[in-house]
């Protein structure tokens, strides 16, 4: 545990000659080459995540920290909880959506090589979208401008080839607000992207991602979808439901259909993000993607909102922005697992942490207070409503909004405090600041969940969306018209 490494970049001339990245330890280097300071204490950082871990219940995490060549990383706890089999720094965690970032990566590694443009239409390459492939572009999905609503829910996701996904779940119907007007985050960007890129090099998006990106990064890639390829035998730690409440730990299984795997099939260490990140600083990895592109990666796309997951979004990260510095990265969450990548490619620093229960989340908060403290830059973190006064919450925003497949409520609960519901389950209390911004609040311990707004219609001046999560969801009924309040004792189930 504890090692401190430095990533050599390969000395090639082209892409088809590259090398794996060897990972070597970095005390050993001798010759003429002058090691940098390590970017942070390993014995403190260490300490700090075994704390952090125990105080969230995290069964095992791992954080890696670069600078100046050198990579800092350390490991706690175990694979599946009560196992007592050590997280180690080969352990791959399920990363959810930051798949999203590798995915975006190859997709601009095709567009360096002039296979695809980030601002063409598709229809050349995708007649099936129909003359909806002569409106979307790459970018549009890259940065999720596409208007295409989240993921949808359906029984045969798990059946179906990502083609036949495209086909049936990827149409003009499927769309919440026209390509290029607005941010709503959905996976079926992503998929549409898998499709693109095994169209473009006739592999399928896993052939395509080891062979083209991870192998030379030095990536042993390992996957949630066993369906993708046979298991390489790295240690892949278990998702774990965490209610700290009850004091209960339990694993999870990962549930990703295999169509939706461009999105978020991947199952990385902390140093194999950090290998990521590091295509961002400085040169990159020229001779996969040269940094012009990488730029473009990081480049916040004018227009897009994505209130309450990031300041900005480029054509497949997000962005960060803390005064004038700008940190780019993404977030991925799978069941049970809950993982972070942060990039300054202006200051050179990649951090990277990975987290095997629901409740990393909040350990991330807190790790990123103590990276502050000990004078790291990170980014800012969640937005910070506690020092904002709470405003009376306007009854105007009572009603049911729709993203796609997904339906909202909205209503007064108990006392008059209004909540959000899903179906039949009671997802938080709405705590409003500022006109029509709120905090989703967890209903058992009032903890912030989310930040979220409503939004009104620039010329009805009637509120006419939900914003949560970078997810736009669009009013389904008008204002005046009576919405169903759930019971009380359905509220009380809901919350349990």
């Amino acid at each position: 545990m504890g090692k401190i490494s430095a990533l050599e970049s390969p000395t090639v001339e082209n892409k088809d000659e590259l090398r794996p990245l060897e990972r070597g330890n970095a005390t050993a280097r001798t010759g003429d080459t002058e090691m940098s300071a390590p970017p942070v204490d390993e014995a403190w950082l260490a300490a700090t995540l075994a704390v952090l871990a125990d105080t969230h219940q995290v069964p095992g995490a791992q954080l890696a920290i670069h600078r100046d060549g050198v990579t800092v990383s350390v490991e706690v706890g175990e694979l599946e909880h009560g196992t007592g089999i050590p997280v180690t720094r080969e352990t791959a965690f399920p990363t959810g959506s930051i798949s999203k970032a590798w995915t975006a990566t190859l997709a601009m590694i095709l567009v360096a090589d002039g296979d695809l443009e980030l601002d063409a239409t598709l229809n050349e390459h995708l007649p099936e979208l129909d003359d909806l492939g002569g409106q979307l572009t790459l970018g549009q999905l890259l940065s999720h401008t596409s208007g295409f609503a989240s993921s949808p829910d359906a029984p045969e996701l798990a059946t179906l080839s990502m083609g036949r996904y495209v086909r049936e779940h990827c149409r003009r119907q499927d769309l919440i607000f026209p390509p290029g007007t607005g941010f709503s985050y959905s996976s079926r960007n992503y998929v549409l992207v898998g499709h693109l890129i095994e169209t473009i090099t006739g592999m399928s998006w896993w052939e395509a991602t080891e062979s083209i990106l991870l192998r030379p990064l030095g990536i042993d890639a390992a996957t949630v979808v066993a369906t993708l390829r046979a298991p390489s035998g790295r240690p892949i730690a278990s998702g774990h439901s965490v209610n700290t409440t009850l004091g209960r730990t339990r694993p999870v299984q990962q549930s990703l259909a295999p169509a939706e795997a461009p999105a978020g099939a991947l199952a990385m260490s902390a140093d194999d993000l950090v290998a990521l990140g590091l295509m961002h600083i400085g040169p990159g990895v020229p001779q996969l993607l040269p940094a012009t592109y990488a730029e473009r990666m990081r480049r916040a796309v004018p227009g897009a909102n994505p209130f309450g997951l990031a300041d900005g979004w480029g054509a497949g990260l997000a962005v960060f922005r803390d005064g004038i510095t700008a940190w780019v990265g993404h977030d991925g969450n799978a069941n049970g697992t809950s993982c972070y990548l942060r990039i300054d490619p202006a200051g050179g620093w990649v951090v990277a942490l990975t987290t095997n229960a629901n409740t990393g989340s909040s350990l991330w908060e807190e790790l990123r207070t103590e990276l502050r403290q000990a004078n790291l830059p990170l980014g800012a973190g969640r937005r910070d409503m506690s020092m904002r006064a709470l405003v009376a919450a306007p009854t105007e925003c009572a009603g049911s909004y729709s993203n796609g497949p997904t339906e909202y409520l909205v209503a007064a609960g108990d006392e008059g405090v209004p909540y959000l519901a899903s179906g039949d389950e009671l997802i938080g209390r709405l705590a409003f600041y500022d006109d029509l911004d709120f905090v989703l609040q967890d209903p058992t311990s009032g903890q912030g969940l989310h930040v979220g707004r409503f939004m009104r219609d620039p010329i009805t001046k009637q509120i006419d969306q939900l914003l949560l999560g970078g997810r736009i969801a669009q009013r389904c009924r008008p204002p005046g018209v009576p919405e169903p309040r759930p019971s009380t004792d359905s509220l009380n189930r809901a919350s349990a």
